[in-house]
């Protein structure tokens, strides 16, 4: 028994899922184990290691006190409701408990098909299996709460999509996998027992404090606006895009999950999407905050017979948590991003003040994207050029690099009479050096489907450290050249 399993959620009533076990597939082989995930779980890296171990990591054997599901759940797609959806392609294995008493989800992505598979295989392809462990691991080494990989397993037979492709499993942990669409399951059947349920088995797992108020809804959805709008701040701090921002796609625990079209961005630009399928730019990178607002809207209307007695009370409760957003998600923009410029603020802003420094952030990022600027390697080098005294670091990195110069006094001037060595030290922890390069990542799947996965193991472990100084590795640090530029990234279900 790898992990000793206790299932909360297939205790639930039968309406939040299907009894399903994954389908075997022929020849599994792990590619990678997450051995320092699976301790801190409890679970028991020799077992996983072995051939009984990734038996049960392809999914073709049910480990012992597993008991295997697949959630059910709707989902807003790009703006249009989705009344059925749930895990097509996932399969819920069960959950255990950390040692601090904090529980966590394991699943298979890619295990076969579901009663929510609807006219697909149930599988994934190995690419997007490789993508989600380097990224959801690069994330967590960056900081950013999310969904983590345990596993990734080559199945031994192909997916057929546009042709035949190596198949793959990825086994992923999260705090749990429910999603704002799960709240929308219920809501739209008219099902608010269910509703109430899901809410305080939600607040029973991630938000107990809740409890501890008159009104323990409105807290649990003060609390999940909170988080996201701290979550989003996050990701842009990165230049990260998450790619597909459906409201099936949205955990209410404050994780980042579902890691399909997403990308970091090279050359910054506000309206920069990579989703092959994102065609008006609904999920573009500045669109994250306004998009996460408005799942957030949907996800307060499931929880309005619980907010208030009367519809009209609770929408007007809802209104008031959901015009918070903007307030919170700007604090942690400017919390953010004044770190990644050296600059110290001592307590929150106060948002009804114009604050000069933001003027500063606002005008590097617009002569960035004027500058066809790299995102991550104009941040990292700020240090350099603070401590040099010359904005040559930076500003090479655009396209013409006088346009940076005049930012550049503006800004050294504002660090005069800081602590320097506390600015610098700001920027370095908030700015990486090594990020998931989109380049980087292809050529590691493209060699995974050759069956070479060296250069998906030195990304994963270089990724382990992004803010420290790797000169083994330090053309992991440049941009890719003009014909290794990713354009366009696919969910690849």
């Amino acid at each position: 028994m790898p992990f000793r399993f206790d299932n909360s959620y297939s205790r639930l009533p039968a309406t939040f899922f299907e009894n399903i076990v994954p389908t075997p597939v022929k020849n599994p082989e792990t590619i990678r184990l997450n051995e320092e995930l699976t301790v801190e779980l409890g679970g028991d890296v020799e077992t996983l290691r072995s051939d009984a171990g990734t038996m049960i990591l392809a999914g073709n054997r049910v480990a012992e006190g597993s008991e295997p599901i697949a959630m059910a759940y709707s989902g807003h797609q790009f703006g249009g409701f989705s009344p059925q959806l749930g895990d097509g392609r996932a399969i819920l294995l069960g959950e255990v408990i950390r040692g601090d008493g904090v529980r966590f989800d394991i699943q298979l992505k890619g295990s076969g098909q579901t009663p929510f598979s609807r006219r697909g295989d149930g599988r994934s392809a190995l690419g997007p299996v490789l993508r989600e462990y380097i990224v959801s691991e690069a994330m967590h080494a960056l900081g950013v709460p999310t969904t983590r990989s345990l596993a990734a397993v080559a199945t031994g037979q192909p997916v057929f999509r546009e042709g035949p492709i190596p198949g793959g499993v990825l086994t992923r942990v999260a705090r749990s996998h429910v999603r704002i669409g799960t709240f929308q399951w219920f809501a739209a059947r008219s099902q608010n027992d269910d509703v109430k349920t899901l809410a305080d088995y939600v607040i029973d797992r991630h938000y107990p404090e809740a409890k501890e108020g008159p009104h323990p809804y409105r807290s649990l959805f003060d609390r999940v606006v909170e988080r996201q709008a701290s979550l989003i701040a996050h990701w842009m701090q990165l230049g990260f895009i998450h790619g597909v921002m459906n409201t099936d796609n949205m955990s209410v625990s404050g994780e980042t999950i579902d890691y399909g079209p997403c990308a970091f961005m090279d050359v910054y630009h506000p309206g920069k999407t990579f989703s092959s399928i994102d065609q008006q730019g609904r999920y573009a990178f500045a669109n994250q905050s306004p998009i996460g607002h408005w799942n957030l809207a949907r996800f307060a209307e499931t929880l309005l017979p619980l907010l208030a007695d009367t519809e009209d009370e609770a929408v007007e409760i809802a209104t008031a948590s959901l015009d918070k957003f903007p307030q919170i998600h700007r604090e942690e923009m400017r919390s953010r991003f004044y770190a990644k410029i050296g600059i110290i603020k001592d307590s929150k802003l106060d948002s009804d003040n114009h604050d000069s420094d933001w003027d500063l952030v606002d005008e590097v990022l617009s002569i960035m994207a004027d500058g066809h600027a790299d995102f991550t390697l104009v941040f990292r080098n700020l240090p350099v050029a603070f401590e040099q005294n010359d904005a040559l670091p930076v500003s090479k990195w655009f396209a013409e690099p006088d346009v940076f110069a005049g930012w550049f006094d503006k800004w050294r001037q504002r660090l005069e009479g800081v602590d320097r060595s506390a600015a610098i030290d700001l920027m370095r922890t908030h700015n990486p050096i090594y990020i998931p390069r989109n380049h980087r990542v292809e050529q590691a799947i493209e060699s995974g489907y050759r069956g070479d996965f060296q250069p998906f193991h030195q990304l994963v472990d270089l990724l382990k450290t992004p803010f420290e100084e790797q000169p083994e590795f330090s053309e992991y640090e440049n941009p890719p050249e003009a014909h290794e530029v990713v354009q366009a990234t696919f969910c690849g279900t």
